[in-house]
């Protein structure tokens, strides 16, 4: 069997973190995310995203964040595939297209240049985003990070931006409202993904 490499995306409080753990347990998947799941990630993460650490432009947060992704891919993705694993990943670098691209203004060519670097390659085989308005997602609250902090103008940019690269690539990516309850989005990520894949009720076979 070919492992697969799934990538939730969206915005803040959209409900994917909690929609790529639905989907690896039921595909007995490798559940990662970024930033921060490798030890040097972690540390990385916490620089980039503590409301107590200095301010970090919008370069240094790019290079940041592709650098987290490298050493993700290294360690956690690309060995995990060759094992034959689906990896489910709660964001990739299609977050850095459309927060650091959109949302900081530097732009999605400049932004995606830096991570087929970073990535060797390794772009998903599907995207999943979970679409609601700035504010409107499941979880319903606003969150404590720093890029969750930021005006609504940002969000606004940054699911713009998600759209419109969502748009440019149809054959990588699914489009899916994130309003519903777990199950009801569950449900829709779950028919869109087998229909893509050909899978059978656990994942298996298919193209």
């Amino acid at each position: 069997m070919n492992g697969r490499y799934i990538a939730f995306e969206g915005g803040e409080g959209s409900g994917k973190s909690t929609q790529a753990r639905v989907l690896a347990r039921r595909i007995d998947a490798v559940l990662t995310h970024e930033p921060g799941k490798t030890p040097l990630g972690a540390q990385l993460r916490q620089l980039l995203l503590g409301t107590d650490q200095a301010p970090v432009g919008a370069r240094a947060e790019t290079l940041m964040m592709a650098a987290d992704r490298a050493q993700h891919i290294e360690q956690v993705v690309a060995p995990a595939l060759t094992d034959g694993r689906h990896v489910v990943s709660d964001r990739t670098a299609y977050s850095s297209l459309a927060y650091q691209g959109g949302g900081r203004g530097l732009g999605v060519d400049a932004v995606r240049t830096i991570n087929e670097w970073a990535l060797d390659g390794h772009w998903p085989d599907v995207v999943v985003l979970l679409d609601c308005p700035p504010g409107q997602g499941p979880r319903g609250r606003p969150g404590n990070d720093r890029l969750e902090q930021e005006a609504a103008d940002f969000h606004e940019a940054v699911r713009t931006t998600y759209l419109a690269v969502a748009d440019e690539e149809p054959e990588r990516f699914i489009v899916l409202p994130a309003l519903g309850t777990i199950d009801e989005v569950a449900e829709r990520v779950w028919a869109a993904l087998t229909d893509r894949f050909e899978w059978d009720d656990a994942g298996r076979g298919g193209r």
